[in-house]
């Protein structure tokens, strides 16, 4: 089995924290690399934490890695202006993925948003989709786009109009059918295990785009799920008086396989 590494960019989020989660069970995963702005609320022996502000991040930051799974996101109420919410949304994306090509990162993979179009009326699915053209013309090793529906799950923050739409489709996704099936909602951890199987399972393309209804059927293969996980992550939360996650984690590198190898 060869061994794998990944950098996950925007790890105290929704998604982030579970593919954070998902990698670390993972045994094709040897080293999980994080960067965020804000220390993490658990640790894994596997997990190497980086805290740094997005708009400082150089290539040496990047390990030498196989996958870099971005999760950046924000909304424009929470960013507080246009121009914060495409520079989370925008900017920070593209200058990871540009930082990724340099150091010769094979894969890229970033949520994008369901309707996501430079040519869309709504703001948001412009942005992102301004995203995927650019990223697309970045002329990347190996591109993922995924675009999720409405993301579902406990966050850490309360979002009033992402609420009372999580609960209608709760309600309305067994009636959302055949043409309206990409409609349904999404879990985080659905994402996160879907962007996992993308990474390990499927045929790399130049560029290939994942919409919701197809993310919600990725699953990792029968025999592995009925393996036993032993790994206990309500025993590595971060307390108040816990040691904060950012400090340096000792990991042997000399074990992994360089890239240049395979």
């Amino acid at each position: 089995m060869n061994m794998r590494t990944a950098i996950v960019v925007g790890a105290t989020g929704l998604t982030g924290q579970a593919l954070v989660k998902e990698l670390c069970e993972r045994e094709e995963y040897v080293s999980i690399t994080a960067i965020v702005r804000r220390a993490l609320a658990f640790e894994h022996p596997k997990l190497e934490v980086l805290v740094k502000s997005f708009d400082e991040i150089e290539e040496a930051d990047l390990p030498p890695v196989h996958d870099v799974f971005c999760c950046l996101g924000t909304t424009q109420k929470k960013a507080g202006s246009k121009q914060q919410f495409e520079r989370v949304d925008f900017e920070y994306p593209m200058r990871i993925a540009s930082l990724a090509k340099k150091k010769g990162i094979p894969h890229f993979c970033v949520i994008s948003a369901m309707g996501a179009s430079e040519k869309s009326r709504f703001y948001y699915s412009q942005v992102k989709g301004k995203l995927e053209a650019e990223l697309t013309a970045l002329s990347l090793e190996r591109l993922t786009i995924v675009r999720p529906s409405l993301l579902t799950g406990d966050r850490s923050e309360f979002r009033l109009g992402e609420k009372a739409g999580e609960f209608a489709l709760r309600i309305g996704n067994p009636l959302l059918v055949g043409p309206m099936r990409k409609y349904r909602s999404i879990s985080a951890t659905q994402l996160a295990i879907a962007m996992v199987c993308i990474a390990l399972y499927e045929q790399p393309k130049k560029v290939r785009i994942y919409e919701s209804a197809q993310l919600n059927q990725f699953a990792y293969p029968l025999a592995e799920i009925e393996q036993d996980i032993s790994f206990d992550w309500s025993k590595h939360q971060q307390g108040e008086d816990d040691a904060p996650v950012d400090e340096d984690i000792v990991f042997d590198r000399t074990k992994l396989k360089k890239l240049d190898d395979e």
